[in-house]
């Protein structure tokens, strides 16, 4: 098994690059179905959803947007339990159709916490892409209306994820390895 050392921890090999392309390419097939004929506005939510979101976004065959917003809730390996916003967003979404693009969904509360400030812009529909989700972590309720993979509570890098800061770079997915867990 292929590991990497990210700061001081180490992370063994979990997603593939050509899993992650496999997968980029079945939602956007999905996003398709749903939204060929009315120019989406896609969400990026930063900074950790950078790779997911161009990769996703060069699968698009249809109109659509893509616009950035930044949001952070970790520190280290642990969720603060605060979500910042540090870049806000600047476009009009009323009668929009919106879809989010989200690396990773644990506890919802980075979404929980956002979604009343994007609701209250009265698109026309507001989606969910989000290329992981921890499902036994989940507390805050959140819909996911595209999902790339359920992963178990393990704390991943790589593929715009990170550790401090450090491993975004990655071009695969890796989990933090049993004996550096602390």
């Amino acid at each position: 098994m292929h590991t990497v050392n990210v700061n001081d921890k180490t992370f063994t090999s979990y997603i593939t690059a050509a899993e992650l392309k496999i997968t980029n390419e079945r939602l956007a097939a999905e996003l398709a179905l749903d939204y060929t004929d009315k120019k989406p506005l896609f969400i990026a939510i930063l900074n950790g959803s950078f790779m997911f979101a161009a990769d996703l976004f060069k699968q698009i065959n249809f109109p659509a947007e893509i616009c950035f917003i930044k949001l952070a809730s970790y520190k280290g390996t642990k969720s603060t339990g605060n979500v910042i916003t540090s870049i806000g967003l600047d476009i009009d979404l009323h009668e929009r159709h919106v879809v989010l693009l989200e690396d990773i969904i644990d506890t919802g509360k980075t979404l929980y916490s956002f979604l009343p400030q994007l609701i209250h812009q009265q698109p026309l529909s507001l989606k969910i892409c989000v290329l992981l989700h921890k499902p036994e972590c989940t507390v805050f309720p959140v819909t996911i209306d595209y999902l790339g993979f359920s992963i178990p509570d393990r704390f991943v890098v790589g593929y715009g994820l990170d550790y401090d800061g450090f491993g975004r770079n990655l071009p695969e997915i890796y989990q933090l390895s049993e004996e550096t867990k602390t």
